[in-house]
């Protein structure tokens, strides 16, 4: 596996969404265990709609923590105002939370109107004003480019805006054209970003809701394997097996072409994922 010069360990993180239930929590505890063998630099936990997960969200940090695991929580205004999120930051910051990934996010359903999204790179403003160098600041990039974006340099240029606040990494949304991925970090470095992209890794288990979240984000799925997926759709040993090709094809192919590490979003399963990282080499504690 290749990464950049100054780092030759590849990055590795795990993002999580709060679970809802008792039965939930018990079995992302079971996950965290099994990802954890990886040694990964943090597992990240997302932050809903406007602060929706905000209860949540805090105890799982939590328990990551008092498993003995790095973490990065999701953080976005959405429809907080700056107080609430100072609040969270100092929180945060006290516990001993190192790492943050901060979004856009968006506003609570029902909000709208004068209600106004503060952007990622005022959120990086943000947090570095108040928190200094604390934390470790991961933001989002779009290798297929926002859906929202007016145009694909535009969407570099706010890229940059977000390092120029002092984000320090940036992870991508998860897509399946490595040639993107390249073609986006090329285009990056011609606009002075140096900072490090890692791809995001979606894992192939369920083809109606990779469809369904990828039309709602506006991650592209090539047709070949819209087709290939759909026709495995009935199957799921099939299909997972052959998510599993394909993504281990994809991932070692953006290592080898230098990307700095990989972030697997794992819906809170472990299974794939571990699976992936041993055919990636990654290395497992007993």
């Amino acid at each position: 596996m290749k990464s950049d010069s100054a780092d030759p360990t590849p990055h590795l993180s795990f993002e999580f969404f709060p679970p809802k239930t008792d039965q939930g929590k018990a079995s992302l505890a079971t996950t965290r265990q099994a990802l954890g063998k990886f040694n990964p630099e943090f597992f990240s936990v997302t932050y809903g709609a406007g602060g929706s997960t905000r209860t949540t969200t805090m105890d799982q940090v939590a328990a990551i923590q008092s498993d003995g695991f790095a973490v990065a929580p999701h953080l976005s205004f959405g429809g907080s105002d700056k107080a609430e999120v100072l609040a969270l930051l100092n929180s945060y910051k006290a516990s001993g939370v190192k790492h943050l990934v901060a979004l856009r996010g968006d506003l609570p359903s029902g909000i709208g109107g004068a209600a106004q999204l503060i952007h990622a790179n005022q959120l990086v403003t943000f947090i570095r004003e108040n928190t200094g160098d604390h934390f470790n600041i991961n933001v989002a990039a779009y290798p297929e480019i926002h859906p929202e974006a007016e145009s694909y340099s535009k969407d570099i240029y706010w890229l940059g805006e977000k390092f120029k606040a002092g984000a320090n990494r940036a992870i991508t949304q998860y897509f399946y054209n490595a040639d993107a991925y390249f073609k986006f970090v090329d285009e990056c470095a011609k606009a002075g970003i140096v900072e490090p992209i890692i791809p995001g890794m979606m894992p192939l288990t369920n083809y109606s809701n990779l469809i369904r979240f990828s039309d709602s984000c506006g991650a592209d799925i090539p047709r070949w394997l819209r087709w290939q997926l759909k026709e495995r759709s009935d199957n799921m040993e099939d299909l997972v097996s052959y998510g599993i090709d394909i993504i281990s094809e994809l991932s070692q192919k953006l290592l080898d072409g230098g990307a700095p590490g990989l972030h697997f979003y794992t819906m809170n399963q472990w299974q794939v994922t571990g699976t992936l990282c041993r055919n990636l080499g990654f290395t497992e504690n007993n």
